[in-house]
């Protein structure tokens, strides 16, 4: 098998499709037989989207003064890189802000003063955490948990008495686990099934409302509902009526 050190400095021009088709063949083969490897090429791959879907909005609304100042000074105390660590990013970013706010959205730390204005801006972070999540981190780890020890984490991370729907199968809906993620200084809940093998996600965000609301981002349908102080967004690479069909479904049993 080829070394992961020699597809190292070819991951990025394979993800940006400037790549000659030797060396191309050369990364497929590699990430046919390395798990590691291919976790990590569709993580790059999800934040090549990512960036591309929301560009525009970034470049336009920039970084909050705070951000700035932030990122200014972690540059002042960085150490040296050697060339190649940049090539990713030069390719990715048209300025030093827009990086860094892409570092941020994909490493699922939610900052941005944006995501407490727009529901597209909150659905579109939360798509890149759903497909990270099931792209990447599911692939690695394997997750797979049942009803009762998913809702023991709930209720240990979040404080909350979640119960699970009883009879998921009636919506075609599979469990597949659960996770807390990273949003702003806190943590959300992230419950995870798949619906006829595609990859549906359930974010619990607590202490927020929203009003309710169906965007498309990124290619997914993200439904938006709250119940009192916590706030449910649900996301699927769906189409839209099936969408709303799972919504009401999950709205009605999951509290």
């Amino acid at each position: 098998m080829t070394d992961c050190q020699q597809i190292d400095p070819l991951v990025t021009p394979y993800i940006d499709g400037d790549i000659g088709a030797g060396d191309r063949d050369l990364v497929d083969r590699h990430l046919r037989e390395c798990l590691p490897c291919r976790g990590r090429v569709n993580a790059e791959q999800a934040i090549h989207a990512l960036l591309h879907a929301r560009r525009s909005a970034l470049a336009d609304a920039g970084a909050p003064p705070a951000l700035r100042v932030r990122c200014a000074s972690l540059g002042r105390e960085a150490p040296a890189a050697p060339p190649h660590a940049f090539a990713s990013w030069r390719s990715r970013a048209t300025s030093a802000l827009l990086a860094a706010s892409l570092v941020l959205i994909v490493g699922g730390a939610f900052v941005y003063e944006a995501t407490e204005r727009s529901t597209r801006v909150m659905a579109a972070e939360l798509t890149a955490d759903h497909m990270k999540c099931f792209h990447v981190i599911n692939n690695v780890l394997g997750t797979h948990q049942d009803a009762p020890a998913v809702e023991s984490s709930m209720a240990s991370a979040f404080d909350w008495p979640l119960r699970l729907p009883e009879h998921a199968e009636r919506a075609d809906l599979e469990l597949v686990g659960a996770r807390p993620c990273l949003y702003g200084e806190g943590k959300i809940a992230h419950i995870m099934y798949t619906h006829h093998g595609i990859p549906v996600s359930i974010f619990m965000l607590p202490k927020s409302a929203r009003a309710g609301e169906l965007v498309e981002v990124m290619g997914h349908q993200a439904a938006i509902w709250s119940i009192g102080n916590r706030t449910f967004v649900l996301i699927a690479r769906e189409p839209r009526a099936e969408v709303e069909r799972l919504t009401a479904f999950v709205h009605s049993e999951l509290r």
